[in-house]
């Protein structure tokens, strides 16, 4: 039996799925062409804040809660005809996360490279 590493999950996922740089991911959220959905977990929410105009789902409910006919999608009115942005704290979550969507169907979907940290160097703000 073998087992694939994290890092050949995350290897895996990245030459499969589309990166986009912070910038890229500004200038999509700024003209309102994206969903931005941070999955990091809540303990990191509330340790660094998170992106001002984003939406939380946690990666462990992505799934479940992107499905168009989930209570998430429809009360949060997240339009799933726009680009669908994933970050997380680093990339790798992300790029995971990224592939998912993909073999759910999804093909308008991206992570942002270097995740939560870079995004913020790069000049997202932080909701207060």
């Amino acid at each position: 039996m073998t087992i694939k590493s994290p890092q050949t999950l995350v290897a895996e996922a990245l030459s499969e799925v589309k990166t986009i740089t912070p910038e890229e991911a500004l200038k999509l959220n700024n003209e309102n062409k994206c969903n931005l959905i941070d999955i990091r977990d809540e303990v990191e929410l509330q340790r660094l804040g998170t992106i001002k105009n984003s939406f939380h789902i946690s990666r462990g409910l992505l799934e479940f809660a992107i499905h168009p006919d989930s209570s998430y999608v429809q009360n949060n009115q997240l339009d799933l005809h726009k680009e669908t942005v994933l970050f997380c704290a680093a990339g790798g979550r992300s790029a995971l996360a990224a592939k998912t969507l993909k073999e759910m169907g999804f093909t308008n979907v991206s992570h942002v490279e270097g995740g939560f940290g870079l995004m913020v160097q790069k000049g997202f703000e932080i909701k207060s």
